[in-house]
């Protein structure tokens, strides 16, 4: 009787202990992947407005050199050594975003123009990439947001100022 007593304190975990532990692993994954995804989301909204930020900068500079008649595509400003190869063609989609800019050359009294989407790769569910839609152009400046559709001039730029 001793023995049998002896071995019962020996056995490994109870079913009830392995529900609890399976139960707090579970809460914590729960509580973990939607934060982890919210800072991936910011992440990638962060680096389209860095990204934007850098375009304006560079498309300058490509129009200063260049005799201030054009902008430059994403494939001119890599060829110029502005952006790497994750920027190539003509919508790349970098850090979960997704680039489009029209480049309008100079012609007659028009002066040449660019404007340049950032669109979440993928807006809503429980992969989204980004929340929000954002737009720049060579007028402004500006960085103009929308939470619901591509950006446009009209929206209102980033920060509400």
């Amino acid at each position: 009787m001793n023995t049998k007593q002896s071995r019962r304190r020996e056995r490994g975990f109870s079913l009830i202990e392995l529900m609890i532990v399976i139960a707090i692993i579970g809460i914590l994954v729960g509580v973990g992947i939607p934060a982890w995804q919210n800072s991936v989301r910011a992440a990638n909204q962060a680096a389209a407005i860095k990204t934007l930020n850098t375009i304006v900068t560079e498309q300058r500079t490509y129009y200063n050199t260049h005799n201030r008649s054009t902008y430059g595509t994403f494939d001119q400003l890599i060829a110029d050594g502005a952006f790497d190869k994750r920027f190539a063609g003509e919508q790349p989609v970098v850090e979960g975003y997704i680039y489009k800019m029209k480049v309008t050359p100079k012609s007659g009294n028009q002066s040449a123009m660019f404007a340049v989407n950032a669109d979440p790769q993928k807006p809503d569910g429980f992969n989204a990439t980004g929340r929000q839609y954002y737009f720049i152009d060579s007028n402004t400046s500006t960085i103009h947001v929308s939470e619901t559709q591509p950006a446009t001039p009209d929206d209102p730029p980033l920060g509400g100022g």
